[in-house]
């Protein structure tokens, strides 16, 4: 009689499955760490955590934050304005210049809007990805800061605890802020005005983020870094980075009663703000999801757009500009998205919003002699800049497949494309920047002879413009939204600050000593000499492997 068979070994236990908000949240933090591109994607090589991702940021981001040690030995409450309101600039500047692709990707539209997906569990999925990347992105510039509070005039070992509360508070706060503002865009307004209304939405709160992270050092120097609570800075307390100072001040500071005050009214709108946006509108998201991704029909009014982008370029000077077929057709590509594309809009826009915040507190701040230069000749600076940011931010969209296009057609190389590219930017965002800057000068500034000191920043948007595309990498519309890149925004734009600063401390020392038309002649010559060299590298330059 044969011997029975051996039973099989028991199965392991399964690990129990995950929700479906847990799934959602694993989704949209594998997009964010690997990119929406699978073009050179290993996956062995593809990084593991938020961490992993932006490790040079976060480096660049502590760096930064090391000048919280200036405030050793000051109050609590003054070392923690500065470190919220920095942070509100920084996490700011990231969730509303990342949100609009978080949110609203018409990729993932087509496939999570067949699925029985609640909109509050998607909602919720995707802010909690971009309030981790805010905390990490926080947590490293507070590093020294937590430091400093321990050494504070009435700190303590509590202060590292009550700040690392306060500042996630803060991040949830200005993430619920542009999430409800999209939402009552959602709510009270149709379609067809929508996409404007977001863009101007985005752009606003961007704004509103830098200016708020400016405020403060301007008050810390009027005060000469005595910065306390007092009647006489009143306006003070209706800043949200008070709000959240008055929560350290509370737990690990004086705690006067103002702090509390101040305290209390920060955790009370930040629970309102949280529970408005992801509680009572969280239903509008999907509707509002489902409304902008319906495809309409053509309107009168883009019709008319569209003949007046034709007609714009076979006008003087723009005709004599365009000839190169190539470089015209780009060009009238990468305006029709400036002026149409959601995706581009929520993306150029708000990315140059703080390029134009920083130039306007000076200009704004100066009312005569060295003050007064100083602003108008950092606009100027300033100025290159927002071509140079431009051209950065139109290589990415959400329809970068179809710029396959380009590398099929009978092109020797991106060289035309990069010139469309770079004429649409000049025409479509540099010069209405400078028009805008030299309005604002001369009002302000009092004195009309100072609009010389905007020339040298003039000189030099050549070259800067011509740097993107030396290696053929600026072809518009070409690669794959990233989030992540837009977690590094705030450390490029204190690059390009400091750039200007050192260009504008020598406008402005030529301008008192009497060079000044030295400085003009030698930077044209420079730049007259450098540009066309530069030029020929540009228009040597090859397609970039694809993997």
């Amino acid at each position: 009689m044969n011997a029975p068979a051996p039973s099989p070994p028991p199965l392991p236990p399964r690990a129990p499955a995950l929700s479906p908000e847990q799934t959602l949240r694993r989704l949209f933090l594998t997009l964010f760490l690997r990119g929406r591109g699978v073009r050179g994607l290993k996956k062995e090589k593809a990084p593991k955590s938020v961490g992993s991702k932006l490790a040079t940021t976060l480096v660049l981001y502590a760096v930064l934050g090391c000048m919280a040690l200036v405030f050793l030995g000051q109050p609590v409450f003054a070392l923690s304005v500065y470190l919220h309101a920095m942070t509100l600039m920084f996490v700011g500047m990231f969730v509303a210049s990342s949100s609009g692709e978080v949110l609203f990707n018409k990729e993932e539209a087509d496939i999570l809007m067949h699925r029985p997906v609640a909109p509050r569990s998607l909602l919720w999925a995707k802010i909690s990805v971009l309030v981790q990347v805010s905390l990490w992105l926080a947590c490293a510039f507070n590093l020294a800061g937590l430091i400093a509070g321990i050494f504070a005039r009435d700190g303590g070992w509590l202060f590292p605890v009550a700040h690392l509360f306060s500042t996630v508070l803060e991040a949830l706060f200005c993430t619920s802020c542009v999430v409800l503002i999209y939402q009552l865009c959602l709510r009270w307004f149709g379609r067809e005005r929508l996409d404007g209304l977001m863009t101007t939405a985005q752009v606003l709160m961007t704004i509103g983020v830098v200016f708020a992270g400016q405020v403060v050092p301007q008050v810390m120097t009027r005060m000469r870094g005595k910065f306390e609570l007092s009647h006489d800075i009143w306006w003070v307390w209706l800043l949200p980075p008070a709000w959240f100072a008055g929560i350290d001040d509370a737990i690990a500071g004086g705690g006067s009663t103002t702090a509390r005050v101040l305290a209390g009214v920060g955790m009370l709108v930040t629970v309102l703000v949280v529970w408005t946006a992801f509680g009572k509108l969280a239903n509008d998201y999907g509707a509002g999801l489902q409304m902008l991704n319906e495809t309409s029909g053509a309107t009168r009014q883009r019709r008319v757009g569209r003949r007046w982008l034709d007609r714009l370029v076979h006008l003087p000077p723009l005709s004599w500009w365009l000839r190169d077929s190539v470089s015209r057709a780009t060009f009238l590509l990468v305006a029709a998205y400036l002026v149409r594309d959601r995706d581009v809009k929520l993306r150029v826009y708000p990315g140059l919003a703080p390029m134009l915040v920083m130039p306007f507190i000076f200009l704004l701040q100066g009312r005569s002699g060295v003050a007064d230069s100083f602003g108008v000749a950092f606009a100027g600076t300033y100025l290159g800049m927002v071509p140079l940011m431009g051209i950065g931010l139109l290589q990415y969209s959400q329809q970068w497949q179809a710029a396959d296009i380009f590398r099929v057609a009978p092109l020797p190389g991106p060289a035309p494309l990069n010139r469309g590219l770079r004429r649409a930017v000049l025409v479509m965002l540099t010069v209405p920047v400078l028009i805008l800057y030299a309005s604002v000068a001369w009002l302000f500034g009092g004195n009309i002879s100072n609009m010389a000191l905007l020339l040298p920043g003039l000189i030099a948007i050549p070259v800067y413009m011509i740097i993107p595309c030396l290696k053929g990498e600026a072809v518009p519309l070409s690669q794959p939204a990233d989030e992540a890149k837009s977690a590094g925004r705030g450390v490029r734009m204190i690059g390009f600050l400091v750039a200007s600063m050192t260009l504008t401390a020598v406008t402005v020392w030529a301008w008192s000593t009497g060079w000044f038309h030295w400085l003009l002649i030698g930077e044209s010559v420079v730049v007259a000499a450098l540009y066309p060299f530069l030029r020929s590298i540009a228009a040597r330059a090859q397609w970039t492997p694809i993997d």
